[in-house]
């Protein structure tokens, strides 16, 4: 893969807009580690390496979590997540892939069960900004270390 441009350098207002989104969702979110578990299946859905190695090591900066990176694809079969991850994790998934069924209504009801309504927005704008990010990078032609 090679880098086609720099989106950044080339439409700055777009850029800005993003990290606008980015900043949302950071300020809203409380946990960190579940911020990021989000932000890194949405990026294993989506095949994006640029991403995904960005969002493992600031995962990795919250602690020792190499166990859940390392488990992630397959969350749902094994005991390291909890209720309320599982239920991110596969809103975040529903959502990326939200053309093939939308969001059940059992899944929204499972979510809610452990967020408000205002948080559910919340997670929808992190999911969206994710998956924004990723179609941005592999449409550009980013990969890990392309900035550097």
């Amino acid at each position: 893969m090679s880098l086609r441009f720099n989106y950044r350098a080339v439409n700055e207002q777009a850029f800005r807009t993003m990290m606008t989104l980015e900043q949302y969702g950071g300020g809203r979110i409380k946990d960190k580690v579940l911020y990021e578990l989000v932000k890194i299946r949405v990026s294993q859905i989506n095949g994006c390496a640029f991403c995904l190695d960005m969002h493992a090591k600031d995962l990795m900066k919250l602690g020792d979590y190499a166990d859940h990176i390392l488990l992630l694809s397959v969350w749902h079969e094994v005991p390291l997540f909890t209720e309320k991850e599982k239920a991110l994790l596969e809103l975040a998934e529903t959502v990326t892939l939200i053309s093939q069924a939308g969001v059940p209504a059992a899944l929204y009801d499972k979510v809610m069960e452990h967020i408000s309504q205002e948080e559910f927005v919340d997670w929808i704008m992190v999911i969206n900004t994710i998956n924004n990010w990723n179609r941005i990078a592999i449409s550009t032609g980013m990969y890990p270390g392309c900035f550097n």
